[in-house]
């Protein structure tokens, strides 16, 4: 538990700071690294590496990346969607028939660690460029680690009704709730501050929807990898961070949250 705190203490506060204090090219770099590692780790966790593996994980980074770097980062998106897809079909052919043959649910993990984990990741890097981008960058981070952290204790201290989910047995019925709750709380709180410290207008209604939405995703995405490590039989993607699993652990939520808010951010404008 301590070195899970350590951990939590000296990641967070830093992650904040690139984010919030450093161009937008730090954040795209961080958020690419994140998506090499999170692909990578899915792909040792489901029994695929060696099926183009390198592709792979180049195609995780590169995407953020493309994103900051090209003004028409959807067309290189696409380049990198054509190379993946030639690559692992490629692979697939080649072996098929064969001792060695790739079954079909190890090439759609290569498409979704090589391209769905860093397409939903890199909302992040868009966010950060829009306007107001170091307000906005923080809605995904607010609803996905505070969305764990409200079901978490409305769970030990409320949850009486358990075994919702058959992915998830342990969790109760209360805490799903409280970590749906919780989501517009604090984002109506992180709107108060933005109004009262930094003098912007912000709509309290529309947060509490991004609250709303973006909890229930967050609590998806964190099932939805859940269900993902269960069906191969392991309890964490990695141990790349002591106390808290790997890269994809702590980012699962993320995949799902960061392109909920980038919608949400882009169609209703909160401030």
């Amino acid at each position: 538990m301590l070195t899970r705190i350590l951990v939590g203490v000296i990641c967070v506060p830093t992650l904040f700071a690139v984010l919030l204090l450093l161009p937008p090219v730090a954040t795209a770099i961080v958020v690419a690294g994140i998506s090499g590692l999170a692909s990578y780790e899915l792909l040792r966790a489901t029994k695929t590496l060696g099926l183009c593996t390198p592709v792979v994980v180049f195609s995780a980074c590169a995407m953020p990346l493309c994103y900051w770097a090209l003004e028409d980062g959807d067309l290189m998106v696409l380049v990198l969607t054509v190379v993946l897809l030639c690559a692992l079909f490629f692979q697939a052919i080649r072996r098929y028939g064969g001792p060695d043959a790739i079954e079909l649910d190890r090439i759609l993990m290569g498409f979704f660690g090589g391209l769905v984990i860093p397409f939903c990741l890199s909302s992040l890097v868009r966010m950060r460029m829009m306007e107001h981008g170091t307000a906005l960058i923080l809605l995904p981070f607010l609803c996905a680690f505070l969305t764990d952290a409200g079901a978490y204790f409305a769970g030990v201290f409320l949850g009486k009704h358990k075994g919702i989910t058959k992915v998830s047995p342990n969790k109760s019925l209360e805490g799903y709730i409280g970590g749906i709750l919780s989501g517009p709380v604090f984002l109506l709180a992180y709107g108060l501050v933005l109004r009262t410290a930094f003098q912007m207008e912000v709509s309290f209604p529309l947060l509490a929807l991004y609250g709303v939405l973006g909890s229930a995703v967050t609590e998806v995405g964190d099932l939805s990898f859940s269900l993902i490590k269960r069906e191969f039989g392991v309890k964490d993607y990695g141990n790349l961070l002591p106390g808290h699993g790997g890269m994809l652990d702590r980012f699962d939520s993320m995949v799902f949250a960061a392109p909920v808010m980038l919608i949400l951010t882009r169609t209703l404008p909160a401030f």
